[in-house]
């Protein structure tokens, strides 16, 4: 019969247990673990002793005469409320001990308490890890075939438009929608592998993005922006808002899936919260010394100026929010990528403000990243 404890807390408890050398009166301590059987009392498996003669210990049974006292032999229970973890067995010629012995015992019985405590905390959080990238795995897996379906429905509809100037943007769209939602499914599944190893300093990676949905390095961001500006416009229509694109897209290089990230949640943001036909869009501006700035603004009703910080904070939400679903965790999110970036999110109202030619109403969220190195 076995169980299963860590090697930390073995380590632990010989450490304690090797305290006791310097105690003569002390014939010798072990210590047990209980483990559930077919009886409602637990078995007790000896997992550690002092000293140590080399021989394996049997376990005790429930109901064992063992586990009485005797004028040579008494139990410390390792208990955490109501549920007994194990017991510290000691046994000796002095009955009762002295002072300073049995409060030398009651500490060590009370420290292999605890840490046998989180010992099996730490099981079960792997247990349930365990439990849980099994089923990511599997839904992964299921997710991925009606995407391919969508992807050939859509490849076979693409070839039937080859003449349809109006509807093949729309398919056109869809497959690209599907890529990115591809991008996604593979970062869902790098969420079980083991971590990569250490990139060097010179090259420092966004930490809050898996590894499918950040770099690589030196990408065009054009090239993520198109199919978010090709959603924002068909989202606009559907809507009938009025939809405005950056004039020219930015040649940036860099981790443009990082920064593609940020942008698409601004942008739901502001189809989600500006209210009802108030116009938006994206204005990009590039400085002379290379940095971007890509402002996704809207015409809508202000944001309160005491919730402008606030919005950027955790599980907070503005007031006009409130009724939308939503985490709060959005922008507070966004900002921190942005930081990792080395850039800044800030809210600048009205987007005017920005630039003369934008909206004297509204808001607008900026994302300002370094130059691409």
């Amino acid at each position: 019969m076995t169980v299963h404890v860590s090697e930390r807390f073995l380590n632990l408890l010989r450490f304690q247990l090797a305290q006791f050398a310097d105690r003569g009166d002390l014939s010798s301590l072990v210590v047990y673990v209980a483990q559930a059987g077919d009886s409602e009392s637990p078995a007790l498996i000896p997992v550690g002793q002092w000293p140590s003669h080399g021989a394996a210990l049997a376990p005790i049974a429930s109901g064992s005469p063992l586990l009485q006292p005797a004028d040579d032999r008494r139990w410390l229970p390792l208990r955490h409320n109501q549920m007994l973890l194990g017991a510290l067995q000691v046994q000796s010629q002095q009955w009762p001990w002295p002072e300073p012995l049995a409060q030398r015992l009651q500490a060590v019985a009370l420290c292999l308490t605890e840490a046998l405590l989180q010992d099996l905390e730490r099981q079960r959080l792997e247990q349930q890890l365990l439990r849980q990238g099994e089923q990511l795995e599997v839904l992964v897996h299921q997710l991925r075939n009606p995407l391919t379906a969508l992807r050939t429905f859509g490849q076979l509809l693409l070839r039937r438009l080859d003449d349809d100037s109006q509807n093949r943007p729309l398919v056109e769209g869809l497959l690209a929608e599907e890529r990115q939602l591809n991008r996604y499914v593979d970062a869902l599944s790098e969420l079980g592998n083991p971590p990569p190893q250490a990139l060097p300093e010179a090259t420092p990676q966004p930490l809050l993005l898996p590894p499918h949905l950040n770099g690589p390095q030196g990408e065009r961001l054009a090239e993520r922006l198109e199919p978010l500006l090709s959603r924002a416009a068909a989202t606009a229509a559907l809507q009938q808002r009025i939809w405005t694109p950056p004039a020219a897209l930015p040649s940036w290089r860099g981790d443009s899936g990082a920064v593609a990230e940020i942008i698409a949640n601004l942008l739901e943001n502001a189809f989600r919260y500006s209210g009802e036909g108030a116009p938006l869009g994206l204005h990009a501006q590039t400085a002379a010394d290379g940095t971007l700035v890509l402002c996704v603004w809207d015409g809508g009703a202000e944001i309160d100026a005491a919730e402008r910080e606030r919005i950027f904070e955790r599980g907070q939400r503005g007031a006009r929010g409130q009724q939308v679903p939503g985490t709060g965790l959005g922008l507070a999110l966004a900002r921190e990528l942005a930081r990792e970036l080395g850039g800044e999110l800030k809210l600048v109202v009205p987007p005017a403000q920005v630039d003369p030619q934008l909206s004297g109403r509204g808001n607008a969220f900026c994302l300002t990243v370094p130059p691409a190195r």
